[in-house]
């Protein structure tokens, strides 16, 4: 990382020193003590299992040369600096260090589709500038910071993704990111145990902007009802939208085969033809917002249709595998109401040889709170729509398979094992199927997935 000062540093967070802070140079922010290094500043964060404070020592015995503190504490040394929180500090640092460099810095939220819409960014993005991106899951006020860390005066390009379990979440990551380009997937129902509303959702993604540039870009998705007509004058608002026509990018003549997806872009009066390596339109969707955000940031269209062939996809978000001639789709890395509907849409639309089935398998999905069970009730008779079979498996699970059997899917079955659900997946799956497999990330349903590809 590029040196910062120590004194810099102190300012930045607000910090408190009982001595003098000297004129040094830090050249390593770290929060965990087996990263330090010479040179080091050691961040002792706190979280609901872990609490970093206990590390000061060991932290400083191995080199360190401050630590940055929110406890009284025998930490063995004076070289201290006391601040607030430590969850705040390393975002000020992180603010400060970006305010060092000028990427180019596109910003992602949404309740769906921000990962996937993020490595489409990512793709386009790459296409032009050397990029520097959130890894994984690293979206929260750890992950955020660690990755602006990274930037050095190479970088050209930052794509951050941001996620949120509670209000003023994305505030805290978007304020010291200060993003050029900022994407809004969709606004739906995740989390909404901890909000209590979809306007309440709207509002903390909607923090966003408040980290945007005067003048920067807005993509919103103008397919979901709590993103149409925002009236916000001091950015550029630009739609993207398969249905609505009236979107400033827009996807038309969507044909799939082959696990790809080929369609045209609409984009003032310009048409890009466009392909990706996944199916179903709410990838479209995604793919629309990586088109945006690259001309935003000044690649011309055609370019950006053609990069959006190098997505790549991440972790178990539709990942396809052949097993004995089934389809085995792996789309349980999370699930909501939104994405549900969006895979078993994707599913139903599905062409399969004649006398193929159609299976879906189906767990929990959590942090619903008060709409949790009108809310698999409802994808039970989606289900019913898009599937031939469906296999569920959850305490919520029960409630899928239920109104699946009350749309009129006679083949709807629910399990109390994710044991016995496998062995009955076993049992009907038959070369030309297709089986879907998603659920919420805490169901693990990983596990079915692996049972399956279980030699007899």
């Amino acid at each position: 990382m590029l040196p910062l000062k120590l004194r810099e540093i102190a300012a930045a967070m607000g910090a408190e020193c009982r001595t003098e802070i000297p004129d040094i140079e830090i050249t390593n922010i770290c929060t965990d003590s087996r990263d330090v290094k010479p040179g080091s500043l050691f961040v002792a964060l706190c979280g609901e299992r872990f609490d970093g404070h206990a590390f000061v020592k060991t932290a400083m015995e191995k080199g360190a040369l401050f630590a940055a503190v929110e406890k009284e504490g025998d930490y063995g040394t004076e070289n201290l600096l006391f601040v607030k929180t430590t969850r705040q500090a390393f975002l000020d640092i992180a603010g400060l260090y970006r305010s060092k460099f000028n990427p180019k810095v596109i910003a992602v939220t949404g309740s769906v589709g921000k990962t996937t819409t993020r490595e489409m960014i990512a793709a386009v993005i790459k296409s032009r500038y050397k990029t520097l991106k959130t890894e994984n899951n690293l979206n929260n006020e750890v992950g955020v910071p660690k990755t602006i860390l990274e930037l050095d005066e190479s970088y050209e390009a930052m794509v951050l993704e941001f996620g949120m379990v509670h209000q003023g979440e994305i505030r805290e990551l978007t304020v010291p990111a200060k993003p050029d380009i900022a994407v809004i997937t969709c606004i739906g129902t995740c989390h909404i145990e901890n909000l209590g509303s979809r306007e309440n959702i709207k509002k903390a993604k909607f923090e966003i902007v408040e980290g945007l540039k005067k003048g920067g870009t807005l993509l919103l998705n103008k397919d979901n009802d709590m993103l149409r007509d925002i009236c916000l004058p001091e950015f550029n608002v630009v739609y993207y939208a398969i249905g609505d026509k009236s979107a400033d990018i827009t996807a038309e003549n969507i044909a799939e085969r082959d696990g790809e997806t080929d369609f045209d872009i609409v984009f003032k009066n310009e048409r890009c033809r466009a392909r990706i390596p996944c199916i179903g339109e709410h990838n479209v969707l995604n793919a629309l917002a990586g088109f945006g955000a690259g001309v935003a940031a000044g690649i011309p269209p055609q370019e950006c249709a053609a990069a959006l062939w190098n997505f790549k996809a991440t972790g178990m978000r539709q990942k396809m595998t052949q097993c004995r001639g089934v389809t085995v789709v792996e789309d349980c890395y999370n699930a909501n109401p939104d994405s549900m509907r969006a895979a078993l849409r994707t599913l139903g639309e599905r062409q399969l040889v004649p006398g193929a089935k159609k299976i879906a398998v189906l767990g929990d999905m959590l942090e619903l709170g008060a709409v949790a069970e009108s809310s698999h009730l409802e994808v039970g008779r989606e289900a019913a729509k898009a599937a031939d079979v469906l296999l569920c498996f959850g305490e919520l699970g029960k409630l899928i398979a239920k109104g699946a059997l009350e749309a009129g899917l006679s083949e709807s079955f629910h399990f109390e094992s994710k044991e016995a659900l496998s062995e009955k997946l076993r049992e009907i799956a038959k070369p030309g199927d297709i089986v879907w497999l998603k659920a919420s990330r805490g169901m693990k349903f990983e596990d079915v997935a692996e049972a399956f590809y279980e030699e007899f």
